[in-house]
């Protein structure tokens, strides 16, 4: 299945705006991000991955209903995140 899973940001590599990366966290599961697409983001944030690269903000309201939608698609427990 390919979707984009909400991961939040743990620190950011300020460098090339172009090459801009962050580490992020995906219920623990920990993964280098480009943020090329999100110049705004920052840290402590939520953002969707999709193949690797940042494409959106989410709110951590919106972020906990899509852990939510995955939990029940049983979906965290194979990725190994976490889930409440």
């Amino acid at each position: 299945m390919c979707l984009a899973v909400p991961g939040e940001i743990l620190s950011i590599d300020e460098g090339d705006p172009i090459l801009r990366k962050a580490r992020v966290s995906f219920g623990g599961m920990v993964k280098e991000v480009s943020l090329a697409l999100l110049p705004e983001a920052s840290e402590g944030q939520y953002v969707l991955v999709h193949a690797g690269v940042g494409i959106s903000i989410v709110n951590d309201a919106e972020a906990e209903r899509i852990f939510d939608y995955l939990d029940q698609l049983g979906e965290l427990e194979e990725s190994g995140g976490a889930s409440s």
